[in-house]
């Protein structure tokens, strides 16, 4: 979902059910079914880090234009404790910033997260578990020597702000709930220039065709009954924008012509079905696509030609030993691809519940 990271696209959903959320220190999860197909295990990711109970639910990730990788931590799966953004160090990652919370619903959700040409850290303030009424941001962190030295809103009215990516002066924003008076199903892309952001908040009008929507979407519900739709975000070496389908895991490229707007929306063929696109990244020079598949417990990769393979995949886990425990987002720095193991399940999900121990993976490409 970001600029130089590979979100693995195919799957994470950020509870929008009506079915009890279980938390990282055993809550009962409300009987969350697993997944009836077997799945295969596939490739050998390895171990990053063991996060502590108060980092319970890593998200986004971000390449700094120092090379430092900054972690979004939106603990959903636990919100007793607050939302935080880290940063890797050696063998653990260390606390960046604490952040603002929103002044109605009293919590702070960073989500997917990216460095803007101005050098401040934007990230997502997704509000739609606590409040469905439109309340999620996008914010910006001032930043000043390496330090974080002022958080503040650029952008109010999101249904559920979730990917983040800047190209030149452009920043693009997935909205996974963005629902119209005829459609309930309804997703979109967002796009705000610099100079805007720089002019003062930006007040988006739910449920209209604001002139800020790159592309709009409809999900098909299936039986997760999940209804989130575009959510991983990233674009390949000629400008085209892809973006995915957290409920039914459709693919889609967008074309944008020389002004910036929409030249064309489609949707990718591929290979065979992806059952769940959640964070994505496109390496640009392969334009290869890097995508999460939360639901099925992997990370998949599709080729130009819309081949699809499997990179990493294993059962349900508490992925202590490496292994991935429901993957949201990727970020890829030289040959290796880092995933945030999510581990907040859907109905449906191979992973079944959110327990008490919280990892990252990575794997060598």
């Amino acid at each position: 979902m970001k600029q130089y990271m590979l979100p693995v696209l195919l799957g994470l959903g950020l509870a929008i059910s009506c079915q009890k959320k279980e938390n990282a220190k055993g809550v009962d999860a409300g009987n969350l079914d697993s997944a009836k197909e077997e799945v295969s295990t596939v490739g050998s990711p390895k171990l990053l880090y063991t996060l502590s109970g108060k980092y319970n639910t890593p998200d986004g990730m971000a390449l700094a234009p120092d090379g430092a990788i900054y972690l979004s931590v939106s603990n959903l799966a636990d919100n007793s404790y607050p939302g935080v953004l880290v940063k890797f160090s050696t063998d653990s990652v260390q606390f960046f910033t604490s952040l603002p919370v929103h002044p109605e619903t009293k919590h702070a959700c960073p989500m997917d997260l990216a460095f803007g040409p101005d050098g401040n850290l934007y990230y997502a303030d997704n509000q739609y578990e606590n409040d469905k009424d439109y309340k999620s941001r996008l914010m910006r962190v001032r930043i000043k020597n390496g330090k974080a030295v002022g958080v503040d809103p650029v952008v109010t009215g999101f249904g559920l702000s979730n990917a983040v990516v800047w190209k030149g002066n452009t920043i693009y924003v997935t909205d996974s709930q963005w629902d119209m008076p005829d459609n309930d199903k309804g997703s979109a892309v967002f796009h705000f220039t610099l100079d805007e952001l720089n002019k003062g908040v930006v007040a988006l009008k739910p449920k209209t065709m604001d002139p800020h929507i790159l592309a709009t979407f409809t999900t098909n519900v299936n039986e997760t009954g999940v209804d989130n739709g575009a959510d991983g975000l990233d674009y390949d070496s000629k400008g085209n924008f892809y973006t995915g389908s957290f409920g039914d895991g459709t693919l889609y490229k967008l074309s944008l012509k020389p002004d910036g707007s929409l030249a064309s929306k489609e949707v990718v063929t591929v290979s065979e079905p992806i059952a769940c696109v959640d964070g994505l990244i496109v390496d640009r020079k392969t334009d290869v696509i890097y995508l999460c598949n939360s639901r099925m417990n992997a990370i998949q990769k599709v080729m130009p030609d819309g081949k699809v393979s499997t990179v990493v995949q294993n059962g349900d886990t508490d992925g202590k030993d490496g292994r991935v425990d429901q993957p949201a987002e990727v970020l890829l720095k030289g040959n290796r691809l880092y995933i945030t193991d999510y581990d907040k399940p859907e109905k449906k999900f191979v992973n079944t519940k959110a327990d008490d121990v919280h990892t990252m993976s990575y794997v060598d490409l």
